[in-house]
């Protein structure tokens, strides 16, 4: 059985330019925090990587802090500071500021006080993309970032978050995005490290794999290779709806990522779907990888408006450029056929 890999939202298979670029760091001997010639080396590649990455993020002339996690990086944005958020943040965001932000029914978030509120570029459950609004403290770029046009510079917040895994680099590695003159306070103190704001040795060779999947992913953006995907999403979409009679296609009449869809059959428990396809050669997932296995909602439905009955009956399925239309196709008629099975047993 040839396995279909549709959870792209979760983490990207790591692009081959992300493989070579960390190959030629392995060869780099010195700790870019040292002055002989060995670390002058290293600090110069990791300082080369460091403007790739911001090039990618449109954010020349902005601060880039690197860091283990798209996680750690929000952890530095938000400590110690009262910032409001929505409840469809991710679990790394919210975890920070107080869920104030209304959502309406479509995921789309209303943010009065933008300057001590963060939020979300791109949902990674539904996909839902937020109209950022000006002077925004933070967003987190990461599920955005790769898949959709991103210019730091001319956005709205004054920090962003993103991931390397997210987009075929490594796993292990993040950043933060600073406008300058902005002042935080390390998490991780120690040394002084990424200008004094995040102390340990960089992580060269997963800064490097970073640096060359987010070149490779805007080069796509770019060519609009993502216009495919979301068109084989749009025919999935249709083909499922038609299927089964009480689904529903949650954030449907929202802008959406090009590769993500969220389906809700009530009834139908998302863990089941997601174990039965896993089983027939599928991987999805029934939320966020970080929430995937808790006993508990998803609460980015729940302040959609879903109840608790509902919220636990998603899946969520998420293309990647390398998925084909007969793996779509493929995924449609065993969804279906399980379906059918459901809704005899619950007749």
């Amino acid at each position: 059985m040839t396995r279909v890999y549709l959870d792209h939202n979760a983490t990207a298979p790591l692009r081959p330019e992300a493989r070579a670029a960390m190959a030629e760091a392995m060869e780099i001997v010195g700790n870019p925090s040292s002055v002989h010639a060995e670390g002058r080396s290293a600090k110069a590649f990791l300082e080369k990587c460091r403007a790739r990455l911001a090039a990618a993020l449109g954010a020349e002339g902005a601060e880039i802090v690197f860091t283990g996690s798209a996680t750690e990086a929000a952890a530095m944005a938000l400590a110690g500071r009262a910032v409001l958020c929505s409840g469809v943040e991710h679990d790394a965001v919210a975890t920070w500021c107080a869920p104030e932000l209304a959502t309406d029914g479509q995921g789309r978030v209303s943010v009065p006080d933008p300057a001590g509120a963060t939020l979300q570029l791109a949902n990674s459950e539904t996909g839902v993309i937020q109209d950022l609004p000006e002077a925004l403290w933070m967003s987190d770029f990461t599920q955005g970032f790769g898949k959709i046009a991103i210019d730091f510079n001319s956005s709205a917040p004054m920090m962003a978050v993103v991931s390397g895994h997210k987009l075929g680099g490594p796993k292990g590695v993040g950043a933060l995005v600073m406008r300058r003159g902005i002042d935080i306070d390390p998490v991780l103190k120690g040394g002084g490290q990424e200008m004094g704001r995040r102390a340990g040795t960089e992580n060269l060779i997963g800064i490097a794999g970073f640096a060359a999947a987010a070149e490779a992913a805007v080069e796509d953006v770019n060519r609009g290779r993502w216009q495919s995907v979301e068109e084989m999403r749009d025919l999935l979409e249709e083909a499922l709806v038609a299927e089964a009679k009480q689904i529903k296609s949650v954030g449907k009449g929202a802008r959406r990522l090009p590769n993500t869809l969220c389906l809700l059959t009530p009834g139908w428990k998302g863990e089941t779907q997601v174990m039965q396809m896993d089983l027939a050669g599928f991987a999805i997932s029934a939320g966020s990888a970080c929430s995937s296995g808790k006993v508990k909602t998803s609460p980015v439905l729940r302040a959609m408006g879903f109840d608790e009955a509902e919220a636990g009956c998603a899946i969520r399925v998420s293309l990647g450029l390398e998925t084909k239309r007969d793996d779509v196709l493929r995924f449609a008629e065993s969804w279906a056929r399980h379906a059918r099975k459901h809704e005899t047993r619950a007749a």
